[in-house]
């Protein structure tokens, strides 16, 4: 039976922090739990621990099944991985180790083809992996490539999987992991890079597995749709609800009220028993018969103290984002007849200040270079990635700020938040954390940014664009790594700048909060929607 068995597990990072004390918890047959809490809480290292990557400071991983992992960097391959190599990855144990010793020995071969030990470490490699069930996997895996792109696994398998994208390497991995022979699921953000297309349809694969799948998302929607609990990692401690997403913060504002109201009870009836021991003290002092009922109660006071405070709640996130812009002309972009060539044919399109755009579609349809034209002007060009043409005009006054999917920031490599910060405007040390205080970014101040999780990466990107004066936000995936309380902390701020905002997204939660729509085809035609169209 599939199951995972978390026992006692704490990690303890290198500067000395508890990320993790003590946690324990348990997915059961059959279960579809979804992992969820701030960014940097821990819930990534969780999975590395479940999934044997790293190694806990102390406590015990168990499971019922073979276990299937989806770790959080597939969908951003851009090494030489070959797909054959990346479906091995993500096979079976017995299969990964006998795949790479008959990789191993086809290569030998190649090399040394006369050799006769050679061909016979290659004929018992061939037979070990008729053992492990590897000619089946490779059917498995043909029908993976022709369901995700449409490709025989045999004319693909040398192909490198960063010729894939995003959404792609996504797509061939749920498929291999869905369609596998292991039992239970860890999925570590199968969501991100995949349009909403690719996000209705691992919707209906989860609701549809038998599989024990373990999952951490960051997609409201997604999560409402296929999560039968929540297990939640804040303050270096886990908590469960049993019951699914639309009910979960209602669960949570009630949790943390009764751990509040047991808190302060506890508290109250300590202060209640140190007072009463000191009265006792200074009654014992000039009465010996209240001797033994100072006794007594110091006995009583010190058990009761001996027990142990209940849990505290965590600190509430409280994040907060002033995206301030300022006033610009009527026309913030004005597109005529504007085509990106071998993407986009020409269209026609006008911005206004203050309207709130949402750009939906599938992936690779042109939306991330669409934003990077309206991104592009005379002073800052960034570079759109192809050439286009027509008339595009950038109003008076209108400032754009870019946030990108990726978070490519190769400027920033190896520099702290308090560097970055610095670049942008030049800060007092004291300004500058006070500023990441505000981002919940104080802790990771001198911490290299390509160390930063992915949702304070995003935090920080945020953080420059109010730095920066613009007017025009141009966001590309804002909300794929952010937690919960993050997202919603830009939704509202988001609401309160003074001025025009430009999103692409696949976050249909967050897209409900737009009042326009362009959608931008496959086939290459750009028009504006009435409502959000998803295909």
């Amino acid at each position: 039976m599939g199951h995972i068995e978390v026992g006692g597990v704490t990690m303890i990072l290198p500067d000395g922090r508890v990320l993790l004390d003590e946690v324990s918890f348990r997915v059961a047959d059959g279960a579809h739990a979804a992992m969820v809490g701030p960014n940097g809480a821990g819930k990534t290292t969780l999975t590395r621990i479940i999934s044997g990557d790293i190694e806990p400071f102390a406590g015990a991983i168990a499971f019922g099944g073979g276990l299937g992992v989806m770790r959080q960097f597939i969908g951003g391959i851009r090494d030489e991985t070959t797909i054959r190599e990346f479906l091995l990855s993500i096979a079976p144990q017995a299969v990964r180790d006998v795949g790479d010793k008959y990789r191993q020995a086809q290569e030998n071969l190649n090399l040394n083809p006369d050799d006769e030990k050679i061909q016979m470490r290659f004929a018992q490699a061939i037979s070990d992996w008729g053992d492990v069930g590897g000619y089946d996997i490779e059917v498995l895996w043909d029908i993976c490539t022709s369901t995700a792109f449409g490709l025989e696994f045999a004319d693909v398998s040398e192909r490198q999987v960063n010729t894939l994208s995003g959404g792609q390497q996504k797509r061939l991995a749920l498929e291999a992991l869905l369609r596998g022979p292991d039992e239970v699921l860890l999925l570590d953000e199968p969501d991100n890079y995949l349009d909403v297309p690719g996000k209705l349809w691992l919707e209906e694969q989860i609701k549809q597995s038998p599989k024990t799948i373990l999952l951490i998302s960051h997609d409201r929607a997604l999560l409402n749709a296929v999560a039968d609990r929540i297990i939640t990692v804040e303050d270096g401690r886990v908590w469960i609800h049993g019951g699914d997403f639309a009910s979960y913060h209602d669960a949570r504002k009630a949790r943390y009220e009764r751990q509040e109201e047991i808190l302060k009870r506890w508290t109250e009836e300590h202060n209640r028993l140190k007072e009463l021991v000191r009265r006792l003290q200074g009654q014992a002092k000039s009465s010996p018969d209240m001797a033994s009922t100072y006794r007594a109660m110091q006995t009583r006071l010190r058990k009761f103290e001996e027990k142990g405070a209940p849990e505290a709640p965590p600190p509430i996130q409280n994040i907060k984002m002033d995206l301030t812009g300022g006033r610009t002309g009527i026309r913030v972009i004005t597109c005529e007849q504007t085509a990106i060539e071998g993407l986009l044919y020409p269209f026609d399109l006008e911005i206004f200040y203050g309207d709130r755009v949402a750009v939906l579609g599938p992936n690779g349809a042109g939306k991330s270079h669409l934003l990077r034209l309206f991104a592009e002007t005379e002073a800052d060009e960034i570079k759109v990635g192809k050439v286009w043409t027509g008339h595009k005009k950038i109003g008076a006054r209108v400032v754009p700020g870019h946030f990108a999917q990726t978070h490519a920031h190769p400027e920033w490599v190896n520099k702290t938040p308090v560097e970055i910060l610095n670049l942008t405007k030049p800060l007092m040390l004291n300004e500058s954390m006070g500023i990441l205080r505000k981002y919940e970014l104080y802790a990771q101040a001198e911490q290299k940014f390509q160390t930063l999780s992915g949702g304070q990466q995003a935090r920080l990107q945020i953080l420059i664009l109010e730095l920066s004066g613009c007017t025009l936000l141009l966001l590309d995936e804002p909300t794929d790594n952010l937690d919960l309380a993050s997202a919603e902390a830009l939704q509202d701020a988001l609401a309160a700048f003074n001025g025009t905002v430009v999103a692409v997204t696949h976050d249909r939660w967050f897209a409900d909060s737009f009042d326009r729509y362009v959608y931008v085809g496959a086939d290459g035609v750009v028009k504006e929607t009435l409502a959000p169209q998803w295909s």
